[in-house]
Formats: C-alpha cells, structure tokens, sequence
C-alpha cells in the first residue's frame, strides 16, 4: 500500500490499496481478501494502479450494473484518464483498437458487422460441430498416454478449434496465435514485447483479410472482407477486429473449462450432479454458476467518467477513471445468497461476469455453448477424471489480464 492524497477529493491522505490485488495462496478460487473488506466497509473506494493513478473501484453488484449501463460512463481507451491494465495493455491498444474500447457510435457501428455470427440462433447451430470437437479430443486423451495436461490436449484446442473455424483461421497456425496472444495478456509483458506481439498478429489477420477479398469463403473475415469492399470499413479495422475476436474467442473459454474442471474436481458432490445428469438445464445452470464463482477476468471493467456521476454516497468526477470489479460483484450477498458457496442448482444468470449493459460480451453464447457442451461431456466420458498433482503444485494464473491454470495435469 502506499500513502497518497486522492485526485480530485478534498480527502486528506489515506492508505490506497495497489490494484489488482493478491489472492489468498490457500484459495486460489477466490477474490483477494482485502476486496471482501472493500464491499463490506468501503464499496466505492481509490486503489493504485502501476502507472500510480488512482481510479475508483466498484465493488458492489448494484453499483456495478447501475455504472456500466449509465450512458455517462465512458469505455473509450484513448481517453488520457482511463485505468489501463498494464504497460503492455496501454501499448497494445495504441496499435491495435477494438470496439470494445470505443464508444457509440463508432463501438455500434462495428458491434453491429459481427453481431450475427454470435447470434443464439447461429452458435445454436454450431452446437453439432462442437459436440464432435469435443469427442474427438476426448477420444484422444482416452487412447493416449497418461496422466496428460487438460489445457494442452483439450481446454485450449477446443475454443481454437471452434473460433478458427467460425472465423476462417487456419488452425495449423494456432501455435502461432496462442504464443501471441498469450504475450498480450500477461502483465509481465514489456511494451516492446507487446509492440511486436501486436505487430505480428496485425500482420496476420491482414493478410488473412486480403485473401478472403480474393477468395470469399462461408466465414466471419469473409463477411468483414466483404464490408472492406463495400467501403463500410477499412482493411486495418477488419484486422483489427480479427485480432479481438481470436484472441477473446479461445483465451478466456480455454481457461473457464480448465479452471472450471479443477473447481469441480475440488467439490465432488457438485461435480457429481453434473456428471449424473442428462438435463440441459442442470448443466445450463452448472455454467452459469461457475461462470459467476470463477470470474476468469479478473482485472475489472474499465471505465472513464465523462460527467460527475453520484452512487451510493460518493461522486464521481468527470475525467476519473473507474474500475468495475466483477469478480467480488458477483460475490456480492445482496445479489448471491452464501456467495462463497459454490452451488450449480443456484440461479446465477444474472451474474455480471460477461459484464452489463451495451459492451456486455459479444461472444457470450458462444462461450456458453461451448461449456455446456464441455461440462456435460467431459466428466460423463471420464468418470474417473482426477488431478494428478496436489492442488498446490498447479500454476495458477495470478500475473494473467485472464486467471486460470497454465498446466492441470489430470489422469483417470
């Protein structure tokens, strides 16, 4: 913590807690303790950032819904006053800008040209390609050597597989576009190391767009090369759009199947009932509910307030940045009931961990198929699925933008 007067209150000096803040080693499952004591004590509070801003934090499920669907709050990254997540990130999003950072019109023009293709009719339909990715993969693991790492020989290659083909990526070059992304979305990672990450997948998705002005396929970069040609938008956005949508399309899916396996292998009575069941609304509920318990992002939701804003008691000024931590939002008991009990019978939908509002995740029914499709395959196909390692012998993703484990060694 350090000693430091806030920006733009008339408060003396306090202690601000830095942000993102430590997990508990003995649980890795759950938000860091000192954001409890934050939403029990003082919801709407300063934290410091790397750069040594001192942007709002949100802590409360209320406040946060009422925030990212308030028009006066601002996802723009260019604003000088936004909480940039790292040195990385800031660089990052110098080069490469996604609609996610923007505001509308520009955020709705964009969201618009890709909206269909994560339509619930449309992943509905993709439901019979990931059933076969998903057996496939399986098949694999049960005909090879064991134990074997979950995220290597499944949790990752199936959103991979899925995007790259939703898209019209090839996966042959997944190894290429995982190691990239990975880069982007480590805190550790230098500017300079961001800089050429970004590059290199800019240059790729390019070229990418510029074959499918070529040869137009039954594809997403297609679709978006089709607009290139229209005049509707220009190949560096078509790029640049590739780039969020690859990366956000297996990134944060590979960790919630990974993260949310090893959540269940550690609550056997829960996993039990999914493995038991053949209700898709029992395994439906089942993601919902890790969804919320798990909050893979974990970074919060940034914002800029563009005018003063009063919630809860406090002001928000204009020109202050603003962190919407969704991971202790949806650990809130004034919206969850014994928040930290993981329970799949619980109704949880209304979790905030796709966010809220119009920038609420534009692949959410991707993702949801893709865990109800996991979760109710997976541990029916292995019933004996167990890790082979201690549980704290398993690398957790604390210096991740995205939390998750980077190995889960599991045998059956």
């Amino acid at each position: 913590m350090s000693t430091i007067s806030a920006p733009g209150t008339d408060a003396p000096p306090a202690e601000v807690p830095d942000y993102p803040m430590t997990r508990a080693a003995d649980c890795p499952f759950d938000p860091p303790p000192t954001l409890h004591t934050l939403q029990a004590q003082d919801p709407i509070s300063r934290v410091r950032l790397w750069d040594g801003i001192t942007p709002w934090l949100v802590t409360r499920y209320d406040d946060m819904r009422a925030l990212l669907s308030d028009p006066r709050i601002s996802s723009d990254s260019t604003n000088p006053h936004y909480p940039q997540q790292s040195p990385a990130s800031s660089e990052r999003r110098r080069q490469s800008r996604s609609f996610i950072t923007m505001d509308d019109p520009e955020h709705a023009r964009l969201r618009r040209m890709v909206t269909a293709a994560f339509s619930i009719k449309h992943v509905e339909a993709l439901r019979p390609v990931i059933q076969k990715v998903v057996d496939g993969l399986i098949e694999a693991m049960l005909t090879g050597p064991k134990p074997v790492d979950l995220v290597q020989a499944f949790a990752l290659p199936v959103p991979s597989l899925v995007i790259c083909r939703l898209l019209g990526v090839p996966y042959a070059d997944h190894d290429f576009f995982q190691s990239n992304s990975k880069m982007l979305i480590k805190r550790t990672t230098t500017p300079e190391q961001a800089r050429a990450a970004t590059q290199r997948l800019i240059d790729y998705l390019d070229g990418i767009v510029g074959d499918k002005l070529a040869h137009p396929a039954d594809d997403l970069l297609s679709t978006l090369a089709a607009r290139v040609r229209a005049g509707e938008l220009s190949r560096r956005e078509a790029a640049d759009m590739g780039i969020l949508l690859l990366i956000a399309g297996h990134e944060t899916t590979a960790n919630m199947i990974a993260l949310g396996t090893l959540t269940l292998l550690q609550h056997p009575d829960q996993l039990a009932q999914v493995r038991e069941s053949d209700d898709p609304k029992v395994i439906a509920s089942a993601v919902e509910e890790l969804l919320r318990y798990l909050n893979i992002v974990h970074s919060g939701r940034r914002r800029v307030a563009l005018e003063d804003i009063e919630i809860s008691g406090m002001t928000i000024r204009a020109g202050e940045g603003v962190i919407l931590a969704n991971d202790i939002g949806n650990r809130d008991p004034a919206a969850f009931p014994d928040p930290g009990r993981l329970d799949i019978a619980r109704n949880a939908r209304h979790h905030v961990a796709f966010g809220f509002g119009v920038h609420q995740c534009l692949g959410q029914p991707l993702a949801r198929v893709e865990l109800q499709v996991v979760y109710s395959t997976l541990y029916r196909r292995i019933p004996t699925l167990q890790p082979a390692v201690d549980l704290d012998e398993i690398p957790f993703k604390h210096d991740g933008l995205v939390y998750g484990v980077y190995e889960l060694p599991v045998t059956w």
